[in-house]
């Protein structure tokens, strides 16, 4: 199933189910429970992220290639760290470029981002993905510029910015997507492909992340991982490629779609 959360032209909020052939009929019930397919059509008015996550795990240097391209071993542990759920963009909503804390050095990340349907903690590899309710596109938007020398060693004050964790189009339920690691991933700015890549290079890959992260933690329903991003980066290039006001930034995925949003500077 292809779960929108979406408004209506009379501002409600619910969850829908796009179909392949066009339309969204609504789902009722609990995101996180039983939910099922009215049949009922809904006028979508707005493309809203597939859920509010409760918390946001992110994953660095989990692509072979992408480690490489930054000239960093392989790390024995998953790399992790956390963006805020006031990160979170919409489908079509713009990212916002830091200017209270200045930036000028933005950069996209195309990943594939992981929603856990139920509580888990302590899970073996060989369940973890029967914890997952489904999977999205995501954008780890990043200031390298905070992330490497402003955030006191740490990489969260340069990837939790307002608008830094676009996710979206809709979520794509686990039943559909029975490996994640087997995933044509690629961002394009302004036209031009930037990365191409495949999930299948991971370093951890999903049920090996879930099982690290669930261990001795519990991962609540809700739970957004987003599990890297592979080469291609802008800090990478030469010369590097930053994000610029008026750029338009999409991460594709296969069996999920597109994810677009545009660039704005911050108005203060």
């Amino acid at each position: 199933m292809r779960i929108l959360r979406f408004v209506d032209p009379a501002g409600n909020t619910g969850y829908g189910c796009e179909h392949s052939e066009g339309g969204v009929t609504r789902l009722d019930g609990e995101l996180f429970g039983p939910h099922h397919d009215t049949g009922e059509a809904v006028e979508v008015a707005q493309r809203l992220a597939p859920l509010a996550p409760c918390d946001i795990y992110c994953i660095g240097l989990n692509y072979a290639k992408h480690a490489e391209e930054g000239g960093k071993p392989i790390p024995e542990y998953p790399v992790v760290f956390m963006k805020s759920s006031s990160a979170v963009q919409h489908p079509g909503e713009p990212i916002v470029l830091p200017r209270k804390l200045r930036s000028d050095r933005v950069d996209y990340e195309c990943e594939l981002a992981v929603v856990i349907g139920r509580a888990c903690k302590n899970a073996t590899r060989d369940e973890a993905l029967d914890y997952v309710l489904g999977y999205t596109c995501g954008n780890d938007v990043s200031a390298r510029d905070w992330q490497k020398k402003g955030g006191g060693g740490q990489w969260v004050r340069g990837k939790t910015f307002d608008t830094f964790a676009p996710l979206g189009p809709v979520l794509v339920t686990q039943d559909e997507i029975p490996n994640p690691n087997d995933l044509r991933i690629r961002t394009t700015l302004n036209g031009q492909v930037m990365q191409d890549w495949s999930t299948s290079d991971m370093i951890f890959d999903v049920p090996r992340l879930i099982e690290f992260l669930s261990g001795s933690t519990t991962l609540l329903p809700g739970t957004v991982i987003f599990t890297g991003t592979p080469h291609g980066v802008g800090f990478a290039r030469k010369p590097p490629v930053y994000l610029q006001p008026g750029d338009s930034v999409t991460v594709e995925i296969e069996k999920i779609g597109q994810l677009t949003n545009q660039v704005v500077e911050e108005e203060i």
